[in-house]
């Protein structure tokens, strides 16, 4: 018979990219007494990795549990970026209702949407937070219209229309049920959670169920499978039986030697957990997203939403440069494929394949910035690698015509920059689809573009906005190809020999365009030094001196100035390579160079295409 147990509460904070969701949850981790009344805590506590930190996003799910008034409150923090989707859609099977975090000035965005469509989709309760009401240009009124017309456009039933509505300011630590209240703190949302978010459901005298919903990996036990017991009692030491209810042919005994729950940011070891725990199982070699672990008597596999299919792919491949090795401590394949496979451990939405050449790999995930996430953290590893240009991943329908993946695009610029941008988008097969004007000077365009057109775009965008355009994009399926786009209309400027770059020689090129580099630097032949202001490919000698002679006139010294040179970050790198290009990965530096180094080569392959 299926029971509630009242003194666990599971949620999920679901919102879009910088609405405050992680901001949030440290509040509530304070406020219930998880630190010490001196403790001191950094901001965003649970944002662990470096990357998360410097950009301020969440890439991976985190989970943690709070205690209010002898209930326990498991929280599971989520990414706002659309690269990171698969990951939100997977943690909403843990809980039993979320709270919608939406920016008193910002109001509803796409992401906003596709969240909350996920937590319908589930008939789960949603709790709106409007957040940043301190902002001083807040407007909390009309966002509640905002959200309620989104619940309306995604057929929400009456009781989903009828939910509770909480004011917050997550910096300044308060909440408020009306805007008139006096805020003290976070009780009110406390007191919300505990009255409006169900208790989970779950019959204790049944076979154990248990569906993983995420992976933890963790060097000293290996793969960690975090899930909610939907029914019966799991205990240490129980034999187990692992299903999958999308690979019927996957059957395997299991052991729970270790078992965890959550409390604050630790996780603790427990003897047995009951239905409506979320636990952490240490363990088991090969535990997958997915996984039902259920009763020997009467194995049963919970069904589960399959993981969103990646939709662009580079080449991961060995460096091959002059200067391979000088800066990196892994280098070879080896070394490379291990690091990749075992990204698998953790990152679901991607996907890892051997090619024809034993030193390069097709690794395919959700967007741009999912992969230079990656490419970034093996940077920091020590690892030096050369990437391809982003490329989209082509299906055939049952037509046997080519589609390809497209976006929603939605876009926030000032009223003075919309020609520009709604020009650039159309030569990228871009499609208007809706223009309307928003508060302060801003309008915003709404997109239907393919995935393809957006590669190497979000640069001139914000030269073209000078840094005042918001873009933001949703995945929305496939569709017929477009044809073909032109993505740079622009040539490179490519180092004609080895050596160091001279001021001298880099005074007489910034002449024919925009230079990478400064003096000083180590440069190869087929190197990419700067970008050309003509369409076509320049090869230069920037290590020429100066020849020394007899005669001296008077202008002859005077100093050379050079234009600073335009230092790319990998985004912008990985935007501004072509097709024929590769982009060198090391600890120390980014590197654009031609694949064929060789100019006479080069020359004999361009006239082959």
């Amino acid at each position: 018979m299926k029971t509630k147990r009242e003194d666990i509460r599971n949620i999920a904070i679901i919102a879009h990219v910088d609405h405050g969701k992680t901001t949030l949850v440290d509040e509530l981790l304070k406020q219930s007494g998880v630190f010490r009344q001196n403790q001191e805590v950094q901001e965003r506590v649970m944002d662990s990795n470096d990357i998360e930190r410097e950009r301020g996003i969440t890439i991976l799910s985190k989970n943690t549990a709070v205690f209010y008034k002898d209930t326990k409150i498991n929280i599971i923090d989520t990414p706002g970026h659309a690269d990171f989707g698969g990951e939100v859609e997977r943690v909403l099977k843990m809980v039993n209702g979320v709270i919608l975090v939406v920016d008193a000035f910002e109001g509803a965005m796409p992401q906003t949407k596709f969240v909350l469509m996920k937590a319908l989709e589930l008939n789960l309760p949603v709790i709106v937070c409007i957040n940043k009401i301190d902002r001083p240009e807040a407007r909390p009124d009309e966002v509640i219209d905002e959200v309620l017309e989104l619940f309306m456009d995604l057929d929400a039933s009456d009781e989903q229309l009828d939910c509770p509505f909480v004011y917050a300011s997550a910096k300044n630590g308060y909440a408020t049920l009306s805007l008139d209240d006096e805020p003290k703190d976070m009780m009110p949302l406390f007191e919300t959670i505990l009255n409006y978010i169900p208790a989970p459901e779950g019959d204790p005298d049944a076979n154990t169920q248990v569906l993983i919903s995420t992976i933890d990996y963790n060097e000293y036990v290996g793969r960690i499978g975090v899930g909610k017991v939907d029914n019966g009692c799991l205990r240490v030491n129980q034999d187990a039986i692992m299903l999958n209810a999308h690979d019927p042919e996957k059957q395997k005994k299991v052991r729970i030697s270790k078992l965890y729950e959550f409390d604050g940011l630790n996780k603790v070891e427990v003897k047995e957990a009951k239905i409506g725990s979320i636990v952490a199982i240490s363990g088991i070699a090969d535990i997958h997203i997915g996984d039902t672990i259920c009763d020997p008597e009467n194995p049963v596999a919970i069904p589960f939403q399959k993981i969103s299919e990646p939709t662009i792919s580079m080449n991961f491949i060995v460096n091959d440069s002059p200067l391979a090795g000088q800066e990196g401590k892994y280098i070879t394949s080896r070394h490379i494929r291990d690091r990749l496979f075992k990204e698998l451990n953790t990152d679901v939405s991607l996907r890892v394949e051997e090619t024809d050449s034993a030193d390069s790999f097709k690794v395919s995930g959700r967007g741009e910035l999912h992969l230079s996430v990656l490419i970034e953290n093996m940077r920091r590893e020590g690892y030096e690698f050369a990437v391809s240009k982003a490329e989209v991943l082509y299906h055939t329908d049952e037509n046997g015509k080519k589609t390809e993946p497209m976006e929603q695009a939605y876009i926030d610029v000032p009223d003075e920059f919309t020609g520009v941008v709604i020009e650039k988008l159309s030569q990228r097969k871009g499609e208007l689809q809706n223009m309307g004007s928003i508060s302060g000077g801003y309008t915003r365009l709404e997109f239907k573009i393919p995935s393809r057109g957006l590669i190497g775009y979000r640069g001139d965008f914000m030269t073209d906005t000078k840094g005042n355009g918001i873009i933001n994009t949703i995945f929305c399926g496939y569709e017929p190809y477009r044809g073909d786009i032109q993505y740079r209309k622009l040539g490179s400027l490519i180092a004609f020999e080895s050596g160091e770059s001279v001021a001298y020689g880099l005074f007489s090129a910034q002449e024919r365009g925009s230079l990478f580099i400064g003096p000083g630097e180590k440069v190869y032949s087929g190197m990419v030094i700067g970008q050309c202001s003509r369409g076509e490919d320049i090869e230069l000698n920037v290590c020429k001196k100066k020849h020394l002679t007899n005669t001296r006139s008077s202008s002859a010294d005077e100093a050379l100035t050079l234009t600073p040179p335009r230092i790319l970050s990998l985004e912008q790198a990985l935007d501004f390579i072509d097709t024929d290009e590769l982009l060198e990965v090391t600890p120390e530096s980014l590197r654009i160079r031609k694949k064929i180094l060789d100019p006479t080569l080069r020359k004999r392959a361009s006239f082959k295409k």
